[in-house]
């Protein structure tokens, strides 16, 4: 039987749950929110004729970091790529390194918040901001215990990494404040701690993500690798990083929360799994995976991102019904039962609208 905690980290119990959530709604049972999946079809032709004017062809690049990477048309990858003297293998490691830290500080910037890039002189705020900020902190050097290598990350040297070290390089001062700079800090120091505890996944000294790959490559089947086994790979050997008020096991959920339309009758009863930052890793993974020569099968498993942009669309667009007027000024906790039912619809509404798209 699987354990308590491996039925949460899956894309399935993400999708299961959140679709109990989503009937709870559709019965009337929710005093936050109403649903109205008449307007699935609307927002599905408003969504296609966004994707039609930015991509014509219908060459759609994969969801992930890597599209924040290349942020006001700067392609800074292929630029550093160009300077590595690497064979394929290690820049895929490279490429693994850079994506799994800059997905890990990927949280909330904040609105006051700005990264202006020294070499474009161009700005960008949100997650824009920081994946720029956190490529340039990258190609410093700031992740690697090795002057020789400085394109890496190593468990040695995010042990290392404190707020003012973040402050720094993320340009933070009194007038250009950044949201939970300290938090951040403490997931990657928690990130180097997890990459020593599990060298199965991330070898030995010096441990770093893009061990990754070797894992994959040594365990993959035809060097296929399903979407869904990748994301249950991370929340396995990442789940001692994340800060979580659920424990199951005595072991934390990470980005999960409780909702009374979950009844499942054992120790996880109440629970609704997200996996946000896992799932976006994952999605971001799939570029380097596929750079050592892996192939990702059935990425459809796994689910659209429960974040406020999708949640946004099905709101402004009028497929989930805040039951009471929305006021901006009014701050919820995410741990509340309006938030976890807003993500939790969120999730279940973007399959069928990706039918109907």
């Amino acid at each position: 039987m699987l354990s308590a905690v491996a039925k949460l980290n899956t894309a399935a119990a993400v999708r299961e749950r959140c679709g109990m959530v989503r009937d709870w709604v559709a019965d009337g049972r929710s005093s936050h929110f109403a649903l109205d999946e008449t307007r699935l079809a609307a927002i599905a032709a408003y969504v296609a004729d966004v994707t039609r004017e930015s991509y014509p062809g219908l060459n759609i690049p994969d969801h992930s970091r890597w599209r924040h990477f290349a942020a006001g048309g700067v392609d800074r990858w292929n630029m550093l790529a160009g300077r590595i003297h690497e064979d394929a293998l290690e820049l895929a490691r490279i490429a693994a390194d850079l994506a799994t830290v800059s997905v890990l500080l990927d949280a909330g910037a904040g609105d006051r918040w700005r990264y202006r890039e020294r070499a474009s002189g161009l700005s960008f705020a949100r997650s824009e901001g920081l994946a720029v900020a956190s490529f340039d902190m990258f190609c410093a050097g700031a992740f690697s215990s090795d002057p020789d290598r400085p394109w890496r990350v190593d468990a040695a040297a995010l042990a290392r990494i404190d707020a003012a070290t973040l402050a720094r390089h993320f340009q933070v001062d009194a007038e250009n404040p950044l949201v939970g700079l300290e938090q951040r800090s403490a997931l990657l120091r928690r990130l180097g701690k997890a990459l020593v505890e599990r060298a199965d996944l991330f070898g030995p000294a010096p441990a770093r993500p893009g061990n990754l790959i070797d894992y994959f490559l040594s365990t993959a089947g035809n060097r296929r690798v399903l979407a869904a086994q990748l994301l249950t790979t991370l929340l396995d050997g990442l789940s001692s990083i994340w800060p979580s008020a659920l424990m199951v096991d005595g072991r934390p959920i990470g980005d999960a929360g409780r909702h009374p339309a979950v009844r499942t009758g054992d120790g996880t009863d109440g629970i609704v799994p997200f996996h946000k930052l896992s799932q976006w890793l994952a999605y971001s993974l799939f570029a380097p995976l596929e750079a050592a020569a892996l192939t990702i099968e059935r990425p459809g498993e796994l689910t659209a991102l429960a974040e406020y942009r999708n949640g946004g669309l099905l709101i402004d667009l009028g497929a989930i019904r805040p039951r009471a007027a929305i006021d901006p000024l009014v701050r919820h906790e995410v741990a509340s039962e309006l938030i976890v039912e807003w993500r939790a619809l969120t999730v279940a509404l973007m399959d069928p609208l990706v039918d109907l798209v």
